[in-house]
């Protein structure tokens, strides 16, 4: 071979080696980044073309399905059969599948379930690689029970807000309702004008809130934002239970111990007074017991007590709960505030701070589901289960592919400080600041909020479970900046009753 062939040979070889390099490449390094690329529509495409598997609530209920129709996609994703009203209870958490590449939700986050790739289904794409036929996805069915989730949204009403109902033995959540909610069937249509025109119609659909002098201001968040474990929001005194908690399991006292209740607390190192709700007082002896303070849900009490519970063991009791970390339900939640776990020059965990915080107030946000969880812990005698949403997996043949194990999340505290924290919740439904939340002939263990939100209107809680003595449910319930700083607008007399209704579902379901 003359020296010209030789180097044209190599050149060949050269240029055969760089595109195998190169097909390499693309075919199993850059495949996934080329696949979720916004511009690729290939990709929505042949995930629009799938017979995408169904989402199905307990009960076999499907609120998401794929129907064929006579179009380049071939399958259309419909939401409660169409129907707009019943699409929207379920919008937070179906989300939903669009043609811009939009995907959220458990359309999402279970979207290797439903479009049938993921692992454990590689048997079912096996055999249709052999046999040609059509690749279908798997049914996803939900812990949510359509009963209580529908008893949460009627209860709801019209408010803005969010309530989240689940099993403390297990975790399951059978409630998740966020308002004001959306039709995901608009969103999911194969028209990739109208999906923009109603992406950024919700957008910029803020609901209307109130303000504290009255008048009406636009939330921060819009209605395609799950309220119940995106949204964070000043817990109020629900969070008293974790206050009481911390020093129940750290500093030994019990519901009977006698602690201060002044009529006006003034913040350490600062010349700012707090007072209780109306200016009253809670005790004309300046002291009651820990049971009673939170029955009657005194301010100054709580802020005192934690103050000397100590930041150091009220941030220990905050992280134990875990809810500075984000749980997959499957969808990731917000994490929680609290001073000196924020992080920043400006997280400020001083004595005046720590105060603020033993009553809710301050720094410290919270999402429904977390305030939830410390009922649910509370109600399973100190193990808080991980908060879940998928109850099992069926291939097309309907053969179970995976059923969740219910695993405990953490334990932040022992099961005598959650006896101590149930008898002193009772009280409070039986009659304290919650008695909206009484179910007759069942036994209620709850804990009211109201909490102030700059210069917005109260916003306000109600956390429970019930029965007290054997619990089936754990609930919270939030309205944004819906109350008024009055006796007829406060957590126990709005978000109470709402709770009541929600309990009462899953009791009877």
């Amino acid at each position: 071979m003359n020296a010209t062939l030789r180097r044209l040979s190599t050149v060949v070889l050269v240029m055969f080696m760089a595109l195998m390099v190169s097909t390499s490449w693309i075919q199993f390094v850059a495949a996934g980044d080329l696949n979720e690329h916004p511009r690729n529509v290939r990709g929505i495409y042949s995930a629009l073309a799938r017979d995408r598997g169904p989402i199905v609530v307990r009960g076999g209920e499907a609120i998401a399905t794929s129907v064929p129709v006579d179009d380049n996609f071939k399958y259309q994703r419909t939401y409660s059969e169409g129907d707009a009203g019943a699409a929207s209870v379920y919008a937070p958490v179906t989300g939903y599948f669009a043609i811009n590449g939009t995907v959220t939700g458990m359309e999402r986050y279970a979207n290797s379930y439903l479009a049938g790739e993921d692992d454990s289904l590689w048997l079912d794409r096996l055999q249709n690689l052999i046999t040609g036929e059509e690749a279908q996805g798997s049914s996803v069915e939900l812990t949510i029970d359509r009963k209580v989730q529908k008893a949460a949204w009627d209860a709801l009403g019209d408010y803005v807000g969010a309530a989240v109902a689940i099993d403390p033995k297990t975790g399951g959540i059978l409630a998740m309702v966020s308002k004001p909610s959306y039709d995901p069937n608009e969103l999911a249509v194969h028209d990739a004008a109208a999906v923009k025109e109603a992406s950024e119609e919700l957008i910029n659909a803020k609901p209307e809130v109130n303000a504290e002098d009255g008048s009406k201001v636009p939330s921060i968040y819009g209605p395609t934002i799950n309220r119940t474990i995106n949204a964070t929001f000043p817990p109020g005194s629900t969070f008293k239970l974790l206050t009481s908690a911390a020093a129940i399991e750290y500093g030994g006292i019990t519901p009977d111990t006698q602690i201060p209740a002044p009529t006006e607390y003034i913040l350490p190192g600062t010349s700012t007074p707090l007072g209780n709700f109306g200016g009253g007082s809670c005790s004309d002896t300046g002291e009651m017991t820990l049971k009673d303070a939170l029955r009657t849900s005194c301010n100054t009490a709580f802020a005192d007590l934690a103050v000397d519970v100590g930041k150091d063991d009220m941030q220990r009791m905050f992280e134990e709960f875990g809810f500075t970390e984000s749980i997959d339900v499957p969808m990731s939640t917000s994490i929680g505030a609290y001073p000196g776990l924020i992080g920043g020059e400006h997280d400020d965990d001083s004595d005046a701070r720590i105060a603020l915080s033993g009553i809710g107030q301050g720094s410290v946000r919270m999402t429904p589901l977390q305030v939830a969880m410390i009922s649910a812990a509370i109600a399973n005698d100190g193990d808080l289960m991980e908060p879940y949403l998928i109850q099992s997996v069926r291939d097309s043949d309907l053969e179970l592919v995976s059923q969740t194990k219910p695993s405990r999340y953490k334990s932040p505290f022992s099961s005598s400080t959650a006896d101590a924290l149930t008898e002193m919740m009772v009280t409070v439904v039986n009659d304290g600041s919650g008695t909206g939340a009484q179910i007759p002939g069942v036994e209620v263990a709850g804990k009211t909020g109201t909490a102030q939100d700059d210069t917005r209107a109260p916003t306000l809680w109600f956390t429970s479970f019930a029965p007290a003595d054997d619990p089936e449910v754990a609930v919270a319930v939030v309205l944004e900046n819906q109350g008024q700083s009055t006796n007829e607008t406060t957590g126990g007399a709005l978000a109470s009753p709402i709770a009541q209704q929600i309990m009462q579902a899953a009791i009877s379901k």
